[in-house]
């Protein structure tokens, strides 16, 4: 393995909600110009890639596109997704030891049906880059960390069926934030019961916190996991000068953080704070996993109450900590009947907004019991007041009957018109239908 840091930098010129959006292009671009004028890319220890686009089938590895691929998706997001893909691969080919893919749009909001956008995020680059690698190398067992302020609801969703992704979450309370959720209690569905690990943070929590659930929580759950891939969802907005939301982190912090997380892959998400945070926290990460000193980064407006935790959050801190770990340690003593039922299928609704198109989509989800594999999943999805459409997700790594039972749901569908539309992603054998494409 090379001892190399790879990045790859895209700011989107093109894309945006709105001139003004908080999600905008110079998010990167103060970074761009900070890290150049530090000399970072003259380091040795660093390797600049060219952005990439990835393809409509590694989105549909992925994602529900309601209608179609071509109008959820933009140039933009295939770029950021195959940027993501780009150091994925050389991280897979031992170019680098990490990477850092500092790209926009963001997507851990994105769920697996998408309709448009929702948090600012229209596909999940960071799912795009789990599925590719497992489809195309074989790839078991990934965990995925969100440090995103803003709990990765999008993420959670595509992988809480999966055994085999393991996904934690770490962010502000959601009752004090969007997108309201990322509780202790959701833990992953009846197949891959704590699987997921939320872990929500009172607002003006900072490095002091952060480094308590680092070291007790989540790298003893990495340890017991055992990843062959750690990926970093890397929002930057649990910094103390970003606009959207109440946390208290700093650059030092978010460098230690990289430091001890070690993480093969990052992927940015969000950060607000373009001039006050962004440059230094980017920084502070690169330097981290570049393995060089990033104690002298020091952001404007840094002060002692920064680098200190409340007695209260650190006691709600421990307490949770203790929970948490019980639950995880003891997960498969856990009578999944009394949570799940006794019945084969376990089924859930739920809806489902997006904030920033002004959709309301009403789904239905049910996932197969399987003891063999991550189980046949089926979501009957639809707009208000739209016609419902069947969505149907064999896993990648499926046993037989799954397969079939997937298969001929598909087939038996298509020949009836009680759906708008039907979708077979089959994620087994890499083939991706619609019921027009079986019906012409």
């Amino acid at each position: 393995m090379s001892n190399k840091t790879g990045l790859i930098f895209f700011p989107a010129f093109d894309w945006s909600i709105s001139p003004t959006h908080p999600e905008r292009e110079e998010r990167l671009l103060y970074t761009r110009d900070q890290i150049i004028e530090e000399g970072l890319l003259d380091l040795e220890e660093i390797i600049e890639y060219k952005a990439q686009m990835t393809t409509e089938l590694d989105i549909k590895r992925v994602h529900f596109c309601i209608p179609t691929v071509n109008n959820v998706v933009t140039d933009a997001h295939l770029v950021a997704a195959g940027s993501a893909i780009a150091l994925g691969e050389a991280w897979h080919n031992k170019e680098v030891s990490n990477s850092f893919a500092l790209v926009r749009p963001p997507g851990h909001h994105a769920m697996h049906i998408t309709y448009g956008n929702r948090g600012f995020c229209n596909i999940n680059n960071e799912a795009i880059l789990v599925e590719y690698l497992r489809k195309k190398y074989g790839y078991k067992k990934i965990a995925i960390i969100d440090t995103d302020v803003h709990h990765g609801d999008g993420t959670q969703d595509i992988f809480y069926h999966d055994p085999d992704v393991l996904f934690i979450s770490l962010h502000q309370d959601g009752r004090t934030l969007y997108p309201g959720t990322g509780f202790m209690n959701e833990l992953g569905g009846p197949n891959a019961f704590a699987k997921t690990i939320n872990i929500p943070l009172p607002p003006g929590t900072g490095d002091q916190g952060i480094d308590y659930v680092l070291d007790n929580l989540i790298l003893p759950i990495l340890d017991d996991f055992k990843p062959e891939i750690i990926i970093n969802s890397a929002g930057q907005d649990n910094h103390f000068t970003d606009p959207l939301a109440n946390m208290n982190v700093t650059a030092y912090g978010y460098g230690r953080l990289n430091q001890k997380l070690n993480p093969d892959i990052c992927v940015l998400e969000g950060g607000y704070a373009v001039e006050t945070a962004l440059p230094y926290v980017n920084m502070a990460i690169i330097l981290a996993l570049a393995g060089k000193d990033y104690s002298y980064i020091k952001e404007p407006g840094l002060k002692e109450q920064n680098l200190t935790e409340s007695e209260k959050t650190l006691k709600y801190l421990k307490d949770f900590t203790v929970k948490m770990m019980s639950i995880w340690k003891n997960r498969d003593k856990i009578d999944l009947t009394e949570i799940f039922g006794s019945k084969d299928i376990y089924t859930k609704s739920k809806e489902i907004y997006y904030d920033t198109d002004n959709l309301l989509e009403e789904q239905e989800e049910s996932i197969y019991k399987c003891t063999e594999c991550a189980g046949l999943l089926t979501y009957v999805s639809y707009l208000k007041k739209s016609a419902k459409n069947l969505c149907i997700s064999i896993p990648i790594y499926a046993c037989n009957e799954c397969l079939k039972k997937g298969k001929s749901l598909f087939e038996n569908a298509c020949k009836d018109n009680f759906y708008h539309q039907v979708f077979l992603q089959n994620k087994a054998e890499d083939m991706y239908l619609t019921k027009d494409d079986v019906n012409g």
